[in-house]
């Protein structure tokens, strides 16, 4: 009996590596480029403090939501109830308020009891801002969903992404932000 396929396909990459060098670099350069069309709007530097509307009613400013995880990175997650990548992003997003501090904004998703709707018959634990026009996804430079920006501890954007992200690379952002700390954020003139 011959020897499996994986064996055979791993044992011709080993020899060949040289002439698939090229196509995997091209392969990165289309995914890295597509990755910077795509979050070309997303803001650098200080994120906007913007006006909050949660779908539990309370109202509060971004600033003050970083406020209750002082020297911690955070994501805002921004999503739509109609959204079906975002869906595939539920499970995600929900393991990784268990370690991290995540807002969710629920862009053009209905009012608040629609919202909360949402979230209940999902069974989503999420704090979640209700935008149902869009304004602060907008003001945040997000265009499309999902969207995940990490804000550092000083509340500047040290990573985003648009479309499907994987929990793992959620997590690398999140602590590439608090490994980065203090060093990496602007220092005034």
């Amino acid at each position: 009996m011959g020897m499996p396929f994986a064996a055979r396909l791993w044992g011709r990459l080993r020899q060949n590596w040289r002439s698939h060098l090229g196509t995997l670099l091209l392969v990165l350069a289309v995914f890295t480029g597509a990755h910077l069309w795509q979050t070309r709007h997303l803001p650098a530097g200080a994120a906007p403090d913007l006006s909050l509307r949660l779908s539990s009613g309370e109202t509060l400013r971004l600033s003050d939501w970083r406020a209750r995880f002082p020297d911690r990175p955070v994501a805002i997650h921004v999503w739509a109830e109609w959204c079906p990548i975002c869906r595939a992003e539920e499970h995600s997003i929900t393991r990784l308020q268990a370690d991290w501090p995540v807002l969710t904004i629920a862009m053009q998703s209905g009012g608040p009891e629609q919202v909360r709707r949402v979230l209940d018959q999902r069974g989503l634990p999420w704090a979640t801002v209700v935008d149902e026009r869009g304004d602060a996804a907008r003001r945040l430079g997000v265009h499309s969903v999902p969207a995940l920006l990490v804000l550092d501890a000083r509340g500047h954007v040290r990573a985003a992404s648009v479309g499907y992200t994987s929990e793992a690379g959620m997590r690398l952002r999140l602590l590439w932000a608090m490994l980065r700390g203090d060093d990496a954020a602007p220092r005034p003139g």
